[in-house]
């Protein structure tokens, strides 16, 4: 059963928006399928199997809990709950051979608008549309009829956005790493450079978010002295370009994570960042798998 926990991690994470909670409720599955072992009679896969416990046990976890959100996507007055980013070295790990790109849909647009979605519309969508299991399949996992399945799927539809089938380019990273050196030297008018007129920027867990180059830059300019010197890592999440960075304050000697930016890049210009300032989500990438 092994060979499936990095596939079910990444289902579990587009059902919860959080891969540590997907890595933790994964274990439950398996822990879950351990004991239930003697109950398979084999009318199904054991990958079918474990995907029914995962998918069942992500939506018991869905009813205790708030969703998750990002800056601009958050209600006034509603719970943190915040969404996170999943390192592109996951979703490699867990692509099953031959498996297309533009079919794993992880985007965070998409992450954020699975959260306005019933969970048991959510699981249908994903397992319809992004793991392409039959409405019969979805409907025996799910203990739906098929009329229900489809129903679900077509109200889904109609709230989550189209989907990005293009992924990042080398020129997409290429930007997103100058503006890591402009933000490594604070030199404020290159990183300004590279935003798009319309940029928009969010920091979770700052309730705040920023849209347009004067109002990115203004904020810019109040808080990157303060920092410190600053180190990063290229990489990608969510199929976008990604920065992981560490800061060493001023007066500090040792390095400290900072946060983990995801950019979304069109014609050469950043149209936006989401930086998710959690120590625990830095983390995530530094055990990046190689």
């Amino acid at each position: 059963m092994e060979e499936y926990r990095r596939e079910l991690e990444v289902h579990c994470y587009r059902m919860l928006g959080s891969l540590h909670e997907a890595e933790d409720l994964v274990q439950e599955t398996y822990l879950k399928a351990w004991r239930a072992r003697d109950t398979f009679d084999g009318r199904s896969s054991v990958r079918t199997w474990l995907y029914r416990i995962a998918t069942n046990t992500c939506l018991d976890a869905l009813r205790a809990r708030p969703r998750r959100a990002l800056p601009i996507d958050l209600a006034p007055g509603e719970a943190e709950h915040w969404l996170e980013p999943i390192p592109d070295a996951v979703l490699e790990a867990a692509r099953p051979e031959g498996a297309l790109l533009a079919k794993e849909r992880v985007e965070l647009a998409f992450l954020a608008a699975l959260q306005h979605l019933p969970p048991r519309q959510r699981a249908v969508l994903i397992l319809r549309d992004v793991l392409d299991w039959s409405a019969a399949e979805t409907a025996s996992l799910l203990d739906m009829t098929v009329p229900a399945v489809n129903s679900a799927l077509q109200r889904a539809k109609t709230r989550v956005p189209a989907p990005e089938l293009e992924a990042a380019t080398p020129a997409d990273h290429e930007v997103a790493r100058r503006y890591a050196e402009a933000f490594q030297r604070a030199d404020i008018p290159a990183m300004i450079s590279l935003l798009a007129e319309d940029v928009r920027t969010s920091m979770p867990p700052l309730r705040i978010w920023y849209r347009g180059r004067t109002a990115v830059e203004q904020a810019l300019r109040e808080s990157r002295a303060s920092l410190g010197e600053v180190r990063f890592r290229g990489t990608s999440a969510n199929h976008r370009p990604a920065i992981v960075a560490h800061i060493r304050p001023p007066g500090e000697s040792t390095w400290q994570p900072w946060g983990v930016s995801v950019f979304s890049v069109t014609g050469g210009h950043i149209t936006e960042m989401i930086a998710f300032h959690d120590p625990a989500v830095v983390d995530l990438f530094d055990r990046e798998p190689a």
